[in-house]
């Protein structure tokens, strides 16, 4: 039985891409793997919770604020 290998999908570094991730590299200072764990959190965390936030409020069809 031969088993199959998983396609890898690579992701195209353009000169964009390279500059941003230069950038967060000097803004958070990053050298260590959880400086990359604090900078996602960082970015990502507000984001994911209003995220939330709002699919908690379709789902009680009412905001947060309100009675």
């Amino acid at each position: 039985m031969v088993k199959e290998k998983k396609s890898v999908h690579r992701i195209q570094m353009t000169e964009g891409k390279h500059q941003i991730i230069k950038q967060l590299l000097q803004e958070y200072n990053i050298e260590t793997v959880a400086d990359i764990q604090a900078a996602l959190r960082d970015l990502l965390g507000s984001t994911i919770k209003d995220m939330m936030e709002a699919e908690m409020e379709q789902h009680l069809g009412y905001q947060k604020s309100e009675r």
